[in-house]
């Protein structure tokens, strides 16, 4: 079964840095890894950024100039690299990606800033 795990999520001050891991488990070919999310309780998942095929990416407006998603192709793993964090980030962040046209999405790993 193809699965995507994050990790690298914890507790941090505001002002602070965090590196999520995305990971993928039980794949024969690479997947496909597209984006990062967030989601707070109450509140609808959010997109933070994505990452298309030839390496561009965009993000959400409230992560620009802080937040940066990269890939390691040869290890099918994608990051995201986040500064500056604030208050207002703490969520859970969770990636997807694509898997023979299926979409997969991880459980989650939890970022908390503190004030």
């Amino acid at each position: 079964q193809v699965q995507l795990a994050e990790s690298g999520g914890g507790l941090v001050q505001a002002g602070g840095s965090l590196k999520l891991s995305c990971s993928t488990s039980g794949a024969r070919a690479s997947v496909n890894l597209m984006g990062w999310y967030r989601q707070t309780p109450g509140k609808e998942r959010e997109l933070v950024g994505r990452v298309y095929g030839t390496g561009n990416t965009d993000y959400a407006d409230f992560v620009k100039g802080r937040f940066t998603i990269s890939r390691d192709i040869r290890k099918n793993i994608m990051y995201l690299q986040m500064n500056n964090l604030k208050p207002e980030d703490t969520a859970v962040y969770s990636c997807n990606g694509q898997y023979y046209g299926r979409i997969i999405w991880g459980q989650g790993t939890q970022v908390t800033v503190s004030s």
